[in-house]
């Protein structure tokens, strides 16, 4: 697999993971924490998609880096959204939420990772 078709993997894997998040957002409770949790939600959740795609684009390894940490950031405050759904009892039963928070802890270990790569590669370069 070319370096090329890995990046749009995992593009396509942020939009999809974007259009599961808007999809659980809708399916909230129309009540004032619902409608909070979904804004909260539908922010950072469909965040990581976009600005991994600025990443892509990043001017040099450290623009890179930065815009990695900013979807990662976004990522961890989405699983713990997820987690105060589920704690709540907003969805139910919870146990249909464990692909989401699964593809999502997922997404949080493979940023961390290119974010380490990077980083040393960086250290090498330097």
């Amino acid at each position: 697999m070319s370096k090329e078709s890995k990046i749009f993997d995992l593009e396509d894997r942020l939009i999809e993971f974007a259009v599961r998040i808007i999809r659980l957002a809708e399916s909230l409770p129309k009540t004032k924490v619902g409608k909070h949790v979904a804004g909260q939600l539908i922010r950072c959740g469909t965040s990581p998609a976009p600005n991994y795609g600025e990443a892509q684009s990043a001017e040099s390894r450290s623009d890179f880096v930065h815009k990695m940490k900013v979807s990662l950031k976004e990522l961890r405050e989405t699983r713990v959204w997820l987690l105060i759904i589920v704690r709540a009892e907003l969805i139910k039963p919870t146990s249909k939420l464990e692909p989401l928070i699964t593809e999502n802890n997922e997404l949080i270990s493979i940023f961390v990772t290119s974010i380490t790569t990077a980083k040393h590669k960086n250290k090498i370069t330097s």
